[in-house]
């Protein structure tokens, strides 16, 4: 069982074409915030990442978020935050915010999105980290991205048990309750079965 205080959220600076985005995001911040669980995110005000914010300040969470000094000066850093770091560059950023989190979520995002998420990922599975890792899968949003796990375990690209690592659910609740139950392999166990 994983203790879930802090977890940091993926997920887009545009608000996306369908309105359900923006609505399970209110969903997942609200969750996390009667859960007791701080949320860390990249710090903007644009898109569902301020929808996150937004939502979680006013449901009385707390919400830190991590942002280069270069986008602060475009003004895109929310003014409203618990609190906002921040840093040089996008590497300390990424790396500030795994550091912050017990487990990362992904909610639907474009290609930093999914860069972020495949990373923490990809450390997981590197032995870096034992986190959770969820991704909140908002009217099938990422379906392709399962679809492709799916296939990398097939063609023997990605061992079946560090497959089941990354949670797909469409219900914040649900995902999360997953996340504090999941146990992510050691790297002992993930080297063995690559060897197999």
């Amino acid at each position: 069982m994983t203790d879930l205080r802090s977890v940091t959220v993926y997920c887009g600076s545009n608000a996306g074409a369908d309105p359900a985005y923006a609505e399970a995001t209110r969903l997942l911040a609200r969750t996390l915030v009667d859960a007791g669980v701080r949320i860390v995110y990249g710090g903007a005000a644009l898109g569902l990442m301020g929808v996150l914010a937004d939502t979680a300040i006013e449901a009385g969470g707390e919400v830190i978020g991590v942002m280069p000094q270069r986008l602060i000066d475009r003004e895109i850093g929310h003014r409203g935050l618990t609190e906002l770091r921040v840093v040089s560059s996008m590497h300390e950023r990424k790396a500030l915010m795994a550091e912050l989190a017990e487990g990362f979520i992904a909610l639907p995002g474009g290609i930093g999105t999914l860069e972020e998420l495949i990373e923490v990922y990809t450390w997981s599975q590197l032995g870096i980290h034992r986190k959770p890792l969820g991704v909140l899968n908002v009217n099938g949003y990422y379906d392709s991205l399962a679809a492709f796990l799916d296939e990398a375990v097939r063609e023997r690209f990605l061992p079946a048990q560090h497959r089941e690592v990354l949670i797909f659910e469409p219900d914040p609740q649900t995902l999360l309750e997953r996340m504090a139950d999941a146990e992510t392999p050691t790297e002992e166990k993930w080297l063995t079965e690559a060897e197999t």
